[in-house]
């Protein structure tokens, strides 16, 4: 049965247990039910895991240590599960503490199973919309890496912080205009599509891409952008047609 199969009750009783567990292994330096927890097959119960692995640290500082050791020590796990929640574990550390957490993104990024790389995705994402300076500071080098998929990786993880600040992201992507592989110019595209559709941003968007050499590039952007206010339009600010507009207003060709 898994966790949403459970009635409420028994889901409240079963996170109360869960995080007590956790702390308690904590407390006595111990990592069998974190382990457990954390190589659970339901997705539920192991970001219950990471999530309290993130509670426990802002709340019990003494704690801090420990907890951030027995993470390292479960990064070694043959378990990619555990790995994956390792890493998710980290991102809510990283919120507000990257610094402490960025080993585990930079060995992440590179583990040989898609789950752990992308938690790290995730994690971007996630640390990237509050704690975008570091996190973009540490984003911005990868973009030249010599791993496509790195490089992919890396600029699908930056794309949240896009939808609210696209001004913070715009010239990290604008590092991949002329990449040549085309997963990373799909994604690419895919990403400038995502951010331009939110408020205020199509207009910060369409500016950047101004500056943009890659023309061929920046044409499949602009087309991808209209085509997301249809394929959003309950979601978008502005009507396709406004979006429409408002490019062959702008965008200087």
């Amino acid at each position: 049965m898994t966790f949403y199969d459970l009635p409420k009750e028994e889901r409240i009783q079963l996170v109360a247990k869960l995080n007590q567990d956790i702390e308690n292994d904590l407390e006595q330096k111990e990592v069998k039910s974190i382990e457990t927890y954390f190589s659970d097959d339901d997705t539920y119960i192991r970001k219950t895991g990471y999530l309290a692995i993130g509670k426990i640290f802002y709340a019990q500082p003494q704690l801090q240590a420990v907890i951030l050791s027995t993470l390292k020590k479960l990064m070694q796990s043959d378990d990619e599960l555990v790995r994956q929640t390792v890493i998710n574990a980290a991102g809510e550390i990283g919120k507000f503490h990257f610094e402490k957490i960025q080993a585990f993104m930079d060995t992440g990024l590179f583990d040989k199973h898609h789950r752990v790389r992308n938690a790290v995705i995730g994690s971007i994402k996630k640390m990237g919309e509050c704690n975008p300076v570091p996190v973009l500071a540490w984003a911005k080098p990868y973009l030249k890496h010599e791993d496509k998929e790195i490089r992919r990786e890396i600029c699908h993880g930056i794309e949240l912080r896009g939808r609210t600040h696209p001004q913070d992201i715009l010239p990290l992507l604008k590092e991949l205009e002329w990449d040549d592989t085309r997963r990373v110019s799909d994604t690419l595209i895919h990403v400038l599509g995502q951010i331009a559709y939110k408020r205020g941003c199509l207009q910060t968007v369409v500016n950047h891409l101004n500056l943009w050499q890659n023309k061929e590039l920046v044409q499949k952007a602009l087309d991808e952008i209209v085509d997301v206010h249809h394929r959003y339009k309950k979601f978008a600010i502005l009507s396709q047609q406004e979006a429409i507009d408002y490019i062959d207003a702008n965008y200087k060709v």
